[in-house]
């Protein structure tokens, strides 16, 4: 069994082929920050445009980095919610373009569960790393990124309940915020992180646990870090690495401790942490070092949108139950 995974649903065009041992065969990314940086921030418009241009191509080297051919896929999924309809609908086209040309069958991936399933990604090829995967259920899983702060557990069979998520901003778009706050561009995460970890000081901050409730919230905590901001301009490198060191602090703190509480709770047998912000250093430092249960985190090039996430969750989904994808219909599968 060969499986092509097709993402598209922010401004990352990338396609991966595993195999049925839940091998990377290839993972073809490429990215839009040159074209979204001068703004800041990520245009819809252009992110569409982008994929059409880009999606063709990276189609082809995913091919030839694995050295497959269309005939040796067996099937194709594509993600088709959530995220941005423009950008959707280029790759949901496309593969479905491929699907009937090919005769192949053609399944649509949630791309919140399909983060999750990045974790059962064994080895890669390419680079003959090995990954540790998880084993024993119920998981806690914290899907964090610019658009979503969800846990959500999941269980033996695949399914996915919802525990908590953002009452408003996501923790990936407050670190933006923060970036932007502080000049340092776009995209800010990876900025904050790069910044934090030049500073071992930090400014008194505050969190918000929101008691009683395994839901999260960072609106307050951006308004907080913008008058701190502010407080100590002008800015110079001393300042920026601490602002970001405390900022990046307390946002990690919210999310560890809330996960590993939740976990907890329901009696979980191991923590997935993944999304976009699960490539922050400190983040992955801190909840393997706090957490009580087994934590299983993606590589980092796996963590951010990527077609890997989405070839191993229609691998996994199918070898748990074959008959969901067998039709060539785009769907939504495992909703929550």
């Amino acid at each position: 069994m060969i499986v092509l995974g097709i993402e598209t649903s922010c401004d990352e065009t990338s396609l991966s082929i595993i195999n049925e041992d839940n091998s990377l065969l290839s993972n073809v990314i490429v990215s839009q920050h040159s074209t979204h940086a001068p703004h800041g921030g990520i245009i819809p418009e252009l992110a569409s445009r982008q994929h059409i241009l880009n999606i063709e191509e990276a189609f082809d080297n995913c091919l030839l980095e694995s050295r497959t051919n269309i005939n040796d896929i067996s099937v194709i999924g594509v993600t088709n919610g959530p995220g941005l309809i423009g950008s959707l609908i280029v790759g949901v086209n496309f593969a479905k373009g491929l699907s009937i040309s090919a005769n192949k069958p053609l399944v649509g991936v949630n791309h919140l569960k399909a983060h999750v399933f990045a974790s059962w990604i064994k080895k890669d090829i390419q680079t003959k790393k090995t990954f540790e995967t998880p084993k024993e259920f119920p998981l806690m899983c914290v899907i964090v990124s610019g658009g979503h702060t969800d846990l959500v557990k999941l269980d033996s069979e695949f399914n996915f309940e919802l525990i908590g998520r953002t009452r408003d901003d996501a923790a990936g778009e407050a670190f933006d915020k923060a970036a932007r706050l502080l000049n340092l561009g776009f995209p800010g995460g990876p900025e904050v992180d790069k910044y934090s970890s030049l500073s071992n000081d930090r400014f008194d901050f505050p969190r918000a646990l929101l008691k009683g409730s395994h839901d999260f919230s960072f609106s307050g905590m951006k308004t907080a870090f913008l008058n701190l901001s502010n407080k100590h301009q002008p800015f110079d490198e001393d300042k920026i690495s601490k602002l970001c060191n405390t900022f990046q602090e307390a946002i990690v703190d919210v999310i560890t401790t809330k996960t590993i509480k939740a976990a907890d709770e329901y009696k979980c047998k191991g923590i997935v942490v993944t999304g976009g912000v699960a490539a922050n250093s400190h983040l992955r430092e801190q909840i393997r070092l706090k957490s009580p249960f087994p934590v299983f985190i993606p590589e980092k090039k796996l963590c951010t949108d990527n077609g890997a996430m989405i070839a191993s969750f229609v691998v996994e989904n199918y070898k748990k139950n074959s008959e969901k994808f067998n039709n060539i219909e785009v769907k939504s599968v495992l909703n929550y």
